[in-house]
């Protein structure tokens, strides 16, 4: 087997809160980034909130707060911050690429942890042909967008 497969580690736990659209809480395990993807900043020591970022917050939380989220890492476990970098799961649903496919969030290739880098581009092209989320004419086109219709 593949040495990359050998450093998966797969945790479970509840999301207690969502913090933006790319990072949450969960229960037993601490603070989870999402590997792989980046949403509009929310929360930044000197910048203002980005557009869309309070969006995809919603999306996120609407995705994974009070859920049992399965979580994987890829090759490097943690970030410099300390938090855990993980591929989240509900059920069968990878909420990274979900977050991308709805335009709420943009492919992030952070080397060495890119075992979905491929899968992310197709569906962040998808969503920018199809205008959706961040990538749609609502927010004042590329690189912003409408939210995507209720469900």
């Amino acid at each position: 087997g593949c040495a990359r497969d050998v450093t998966t580690a797969i945790q479970t736990g509840r999301v207690v809160a969502v913090l933006d659209g790319d990072t949450v809480v969960v229960e037993g395990v601490g603070t989870v980034r999402y590997v792989g993807i980046d949403t509009p900043e929310l929360h930044h020591p000197r910048r203002p909130v980005e557009r869309f970022a309070a969006r995809a917050t919603t999306i996120n939380r609407r995705l994974v707060l009070g859920r049992t989220v399965r979580l994987e890492t890829d090759v490097e476990p943690r970030d410099a911050y300390g938090r855990l970098l993980a591929y989240v799961y509900v059920g069968e649903v990878m909420v990274n690429a979900e977050m991308v496919r709805r335009g709420a969030a943009e492919q992030y290739p952070f080397p060495p942890n890119t075992r979905h880098r491929a899968m992310f581009a197709r569906l962040e092209a998808r969503a920018m042909r199809e205008g959706r989320g961040q990538w749609g004419p609502a927010e004042g086109g590329p690189p912003w967008g409408r939210a995507d219709r209720p469900e």
